[in-house]
């Protein structure tokens, strides 16, 4: 079999933190699939990474060979166990979109508008600012509002909105235009020669739909939240992407779709020969 490149979220996805129940196994099971030689793994989180070095710690998964980090604004490779490089070509791409500003001057401007409260330092960074929001709050028009201010500073940003299920609490993070999770792991595929067809997102959450609905072959695990499912499901459908979406729902293997169960009942949808790796 030819490279595959699997990139997946963490946390609710291959992290089982969240009400729903993991089969059990499972992980051992995804730890097995992806210590294969033809298998690139790459985790896609909004933790930046000495959270994800906790992750791996606390949940004994497996250690990837590529961390992209703080909803895309951050890329890492393992070079040695415990020795990560930044990709400063990432560093780069991004910066174009907020030339010659600092997160601090962007935050300055959004300062007088209601509804936003800072998030703590350590889950800011050079190129993602992150707020926390009461849920019902009307994002259409906070989004104007953001625009119109980012448009004064000659920033190209994207927003991405998600909620906290375990706080319920919204979650709103503003990053370079760039620096999105899909852009992320684009930008990966081309950098290490990978094409859609060998390559595999997992997702579960806000934050994860703008790869889920592109033409990245793509699993939403079954433990994903019904609005996440029908926002994905419907933006799939209007972009003309159903086929690279896949619904975890559970069977395979008698597993019940939830977190690493879901990812590996994806891969083998899109690679059905990788199912002799799991078995």
């Amino acid at each position: 079999m030819t490279r595959l490149l699997l990139c997946t979220d963490l946390d609710r996805t291959l992290l089982p933190n969240g009400e729903p129940q993991e089969s059990p196994g499972a992980r051992d099971r995804f730890a097995a699939a992806v210590a294969r030689p033809e298998v690139t793994l790459a985790y896609v989180s909004g933790r930046h990474l000495a959270l994800v070095e906790q992750a791996i710690d606390q949940y004994g998964i497996p250690r990837p060979d590529w961390v992209i980090s703080d909803v895309g604004s951050r890329m890492h490779q393992l070079k040695s166990p415990g020795t990560w490089v930044r990709s400063l070509a990432w560093d780069e791409e991004i910066a174009r979109d907020w030339p010659g500003l600092s997160r601090g001057q962007i935050a300055e401007v959004f300062s007088s508008l209601e509804g936003l409260t800072l998030q703590e330092e350590d889950r800011q960074s050079r190129y993602k600012l992150s707020y926390f929001l009461p849920l019902g709050f009307d994002l259409d028009t906070l989004r104007q509002r953001l625009e119109a201010r980012l448009q004064e500073l000659q920033a190209r940003s994207s927003w991405i909105y998600s909620v906290d299920e375990q706080t319920q609490v919204g979650l709103l993070d503003i990053l370079p235009e760039r620096a999105t999770k899909l852009h992320a792991v684009e930008f990966l595929m081309q950098e290490l020669g990978f094409g859609p067809t060998s390559t595999v997102f997992a997702g579960d959450s806000g934050n994860d739909l703008p790869i889920l609905v592109s033409s990245v072959p793509s699993v939403l695990v079954a433990n994903a939240h019904p609005d996440v499912l029908r926002q994905a499901s419907e933006g799939s459908r209007q972009g003309g992407t159903g086929q690279a979406l896949y619904l975890a729902k559970g069977g395979f293997l008698g597993m019940n779709g939830n977190y690493s169960a879901g990812i590996l009942e994806g891969l083998v949808h899109f690679h059905p020969a990788t199912k002799d790796w799991i078995t």
